[in-house]
């Protein structure tokens, strides 16, 4: 066979396009900045061994901010905990026993209609059950005491403190969270399929619980309560300029007077989009197809060219692509 070839590799030789491993890497939880406000935000959920509730613009850094708890947390002298989050991902069916554990019982009845029909041995209920985000954390914090017959997740070899993050909860239907109310405050739950087998977090480890909502609807009052509460506000042209440096690995290739030259563009398409702003997400990746294209390098009617070419990373719809046209 020839070598694999195909056109779009031949355009990005022709853009000259530079794949630098710095560029390319993926989020680095450790080059999260974290201002002294969401810090101490962070801390006093902490303390009160209370949830914290996240809101801002999409794209504020919201979900990575378990990350960078998790790697903190588990950095600490005689830390017993992991180094990555357990994540639960909301959807618009999620049901409040999700975020502990599932139960396929549409594949268990059809395996078990199998296996009667080949006369062989049927499969166990636990076969069919699923620790989730929670359920996970509450079963790792005491793997010595939990039966882990009742379900097929692997359990730690010793005790383990998690961080959980439950991704845009305002997506789950109302229910959602007065259900889980008092799960989420004594971290416990039961198995309903497994004559509602109880489990408990172990006294001497910790679970944090880092919740984002993007606003799209209200949460009940109860369940706020319960929480720690945190807007993320759009970061500052300072904070900007220190997570773009930071993000593009610390050396960008971009000189200050020009890097100063987009963060004022950027904030211009900011200000002048109608339906969607971009956030810091969109402008690193702005950034960073820029470094890739040899922007730096380029004439000033091609780093035009390139700009109003890359315009649909800061825009989503086509109205604000309008809009900001003349930002360039």
């Amino acid at each position: 066979m020839g070598d694999f070839n195909p056109p779009i590799l031949q355009s990005f030789k022709k853009m000259k396009i530079q794949l630098h491993p710095r560029i390319t890497q993926p989020f680095r939880p450790q080059d999260y900045i974290m201002h002294e406000a969401l810090k101490n935000a962070v801390e006093v959920a902490i303390a009160l061994g209370q949830p914290l509730l996240l809101t801002g613009e999409p794209g504020t850094g919201k979900t990575k901010l378990a990350q960078k708890v998790a790697l903190d947390l588990a950095e600490l002298p005689s830390s017993s905990f992991a180094n990555k989050p357990l994540v639960f991902n909301t959807k618009t069916t999620s049901a409040a026993r999700d975020l502990f554990y599932t139960y396929d019982a549409l594949s268990h009845f059809q395996a078990a209609n199998i296996k009667q029909h080949e006369g062989s041995k049927l499969l166990r209920t636990a076969d069919f059950i699923e620790l989730q985000a929670l359920g996970k954390a509450i079963a790792f914090s005491n793997p010595a005491v939990v039966d882990g017959s009742k379900f097929s997740t692997p359990l730690p070899d010793k005790p383990q403190s998690s961080v959980v993050l439950i991704d845009e909860i305002d997506k789950a239907p109302r229910d959602f969270t007065n259900d889980i109310l008092d799960e989420i405050e004594n971290y416990r739950f039961s198995m309903k399929e497994q004559d509602n087998y109880p489990m408990a977090k172990a006294d001497d480890r910790h679970i944090v619980v880092i919740m984002t909502s993007n606003s799209e609807k209200n949460l009940p009052d109860a369940f706020l309560r319960r929480c720690v509460f945190y807007h993320i506000p759009f970061p500052s042209d300072d904070l900007l300029r220190d997570i773009v440096k930071t993000q593009l690995g610390g050396s960008t290739h971009f000189t200050e007077q020009t890097l100063n030259t987009l963060l004022e563009k950027f904030n211009a398409v900011r200000k002048r989009a109608v339906r969607k702003p971009p956030a810091t997400a969109e402008l690193l990746a702005w950034l960073r197809i820029l470094e890739m294209q040899n922007f730096m390098e380029a004439s000033d009617a091609k780093q035009r060219a390139q700009l109003l070419d890359n315009l649909s990373i800061l825009v989503k719809t086509r109205e604000d692509l309008e809009a900001v046209k003349g930002v360039f």
